[in-house]
């Protein structure tokens, strides 16, 4: 990953492009879980006489292992819905050609 990151750096600065970065905070929060996850209820949410209540979670959670897998299926699909593909030696680089313009 980190090689891709110096090589798309080192076009930008070749061809004096702007580069944005964001970091979405809760990308993780707003996930979807495709199996069924149970889990005891935190401390502060427990009622009196029905502790033995578990959760169901409809939704992920922030350190649900399944979460960081399920966030990178739903990138991937949405990665070629605008026609990118994977390149074959590092996974996290994405191209798409536009006429006969690459971009990477």
């Amino acid at each position: 990953m980190a090689k891709s990151i110096r090589i798309m750096l080192a076009k930008a600065a070749w061809y004096d492009y702007e580069i944005w970065q964001i970091d979405v905070k809760t990308v993780f929060l707003n996930g979807f879980i495709e199996e069924e996850i149970y889990m005891d209820q935190p401390e502060a949410f427990t009622v009196v006489g029905e502790e033995q209540k578990v959760c169901h979670l409809r939704r992920s959670i922030y350190g649900l292992k399944q979460t960081s897998r399920r966030w990178n299926i739903h990138f991937d699909e949405v990665i070629r819905g605008y026609d990118l593909v994977k390149n074959d030696f590092d996974l996290v680089y994405t191209r798409r050609l536009v006429g006969a313009l690459l971009c990477s």
